[in-house]
């Protein structure tokens, strides 16, 4: 297709997703990166690449949402941006130097891809038992030590979201939770959420520097997109969490293994 050309049929697609987004509340990474890299054959650069530009939209509206609601924990974000930010920069660099396009680095993404998927599974599952496992220890320690590992945590979101363009969600927040047992649920997702805005925009804008952005892509999957998480987030009370969760958590292991193996 040509660089700035429509398709419809990623349009449904990206609806398909938000849908599910909407209902789970589950990262696009997880689904559409995976999507269109199976189903419709992308390289799994290009694939990465278009999916941040993608999610730095989306979760600019989600931003301003959770802004306005007065659920985002800036200091968490600001935390979380100190290591994500520089290690996204540094990632960046090293694909640049080894080439998205060789073998190599082809594999590494495919690799890390399924690797994330897999574990964002595991963090859906078993995110309740992960919490109250852990959460509590931490009540003890001193804020600068939760500091310095909300920063490390950073850090490996950025590496992985710059490889994968997963990460950001499941997994950040599970860790999250671990990390601010105290702090309400719904400012741990709002920061989880303004967080994940600079650090898809940043990765996004270094794989469209490489050239691994289809723009054509990026505007039918937005297009879609967008009803398609209003719709998943009006029906999410109807079908039951516990339900949907498993059968999605199912998928992505699936998913991860197929492209690992």
């Amino acid at each position: 297709m040509s660089a700035f050309g429509f398709n419809p049929l990623y349009s449904g697609a990206g609806l398909a997703v938000g849908v599910l987004v909407g209902m789970t509340g589950v990262g696009g990474g997880s689904l559409m990166t995976p999507l269109l890299v199976l189903l419709f054959g992308f390289h799994p650069a290009t694939a990465v690449g278009t999916d941040l530009l993608y999610a730095s939209a989306t979760k600019s509206v989600g931003t301003v949402v959770h802004g306005f609601g007065r659920t985002v924990d800036w200091q968490v974000v600001r935390r979380l941006a100190l290591g994500s930010v520089p290690a996204t920069l540094l990632t960046l660099l090293v694909m640049h130097f080894i080439g998205t396009r060789f073998d190599g680095t082809d594999r590494l993404i495919t690799v890390t891809l399924g690797l994330a998927l897999i574990a964002t599974a595991v963090a859906m599952l078993f995110r309740t038992r992960i919490v109250a496992r852990f959460g509590h220890a931490l009540d003890a320690v001193p804020e600068r030590r939760i500091t310095r590992w909300t920063v490390l945590l950073g850090a490996i979101l950025g590496v992985l979201v710059s490889l994968s363009s997963v990460g950001a969600g499941a997994l950040g927040m599970t860790a999250l939770l671990i990390l601010y047992p105290k702090l309400p649920t719904n400012r741990l997702v709002g920061s989880d959420i303004a967080h994940a805005v600079p650090l898809t925009l940043i990765a996004g804008a270094g794989h469209w520097a490489m050239g691994s952005v289809d723009f054509g892509l990026l505007l039918s999957l937005l297009t879609g997109s967008v009803p398609g998480i209003i719709i998943g987030s009006l029906i999410s009370t109807r079908i039951s969490d516990a339900l949907l969760r498993p059968i999605l958590a199912g998928t992505l292991a699936i998913v991860g293994g197929k492209l690992l193996f």
